[in-house]
């Protein structure tokens, strides 16, 4: 399953393998599915997550202290088809998958049904001169990031490439940072949509509640939320908590 531009206000919810424990990966990823999110980016963590706020660095520097790694991760995802139907996304910095190898990384994410990668400091340049055949051969889409300064000729070859969605960030900040869709972010949103692109549109950076995800969706097919879920993981019983979270944001009754 991939998303597609028929669809709109998709929700994908952000949260760092390993964290809050080692082994709690599938089941969070299972309790999002079950409460209504539509696609799920699971990060796996690094030891200098430069673009990360201080809540999602938190969870990488934990997770990396559980022991998590690329290696445990693909176990622990060998069930994730058994137990998980939505589209399911890898995030996370390019030097752990150059350390795992990048033909290696893009087979085991085909073996456990991953269907993307989010790698936000993999230059487009190089993912198309050294890496594209093998993410291509594997099925595999290398999500591409567009900021309010991407240029035109950038953001059309980005279209270009891209097999899954494109990644709007709401801003050059780091994540965490609350969305405030003012004139600035609004004429960039109308501008990207108004060049009517090939693949998806997905808004992440600053979505926290429901207000912020429906502004976001008017521009795009989806939203992420990440900074906000991760905090919710440091609660007591946070499996039990997820439904509440997601209703939420969708406002599902």
């Amino acid at each position: 399953m991939q998303i597609t531009k028929h669809a709109n206000g998709l929700l994908s919810i952000y949260f760092t393998a390993g964290y809050p424990h080692i082994d709690s990966t599938l089941e969070i990823a299972k309790a999002l599915e079950a409460a209504g999110a539509d696609f799920l980016e699971i990060g796996f963590p690094y030891s200098d997550p430069v673009a990360d706020g201080p809540t999602i660095q938190h969870s990488s520097e934990e997770a990396l202290k559980n022991g998590m790694t690329l290696k445990v991760l693909f176990q622990q995802l060998q069930d994730l088809r058994k137990e998980v139907s939505i589209p399911v996304y890898l995030m996370g910095y390019f030097n752990p998958v150059l350390q795992f190898g990048v033909e290696a990384f893009c087979k085991a994410c085909k073996e456990v049904g991953v269907n993307g990668t989010i790698i936000p400091d993999l230059p487009m340049y190089e993912y198309e001169a050294l890496y594209q055949p093998i993410f291509e051969e594997n099925g595999i889409s290398n999500i591409f990031l567009v900021t309010p300064q991407t240029s035109e000729d950038r953001i059309r070859k980005i279209d270009k490439l891209s097999t899954g969605f494109i990644y709007l960030l709401s801003s050059n900040a780091t994540t965490g940072k609350q969305l405030n869709i003012q004139e600035q972010s609004e004429a960039y949103f109308k501008r990207i949509q108004a060049m009517d692109l090939n693949s998806p549109l997905v808004i992440g950076f600053g979505i926290h509640n429901q207000d912020t995800f429906q502004k976001a969706t008017q521009y795009a097919h989806g939203a992420i939320v990440g900074t906000a879920f991760v905090k919710l993981l440091r609660e007591e019983n946070y499996l039990a908590k997820i439904p509440e979270f997601i209703r939420g944001i969708k406002n599902k009754k």
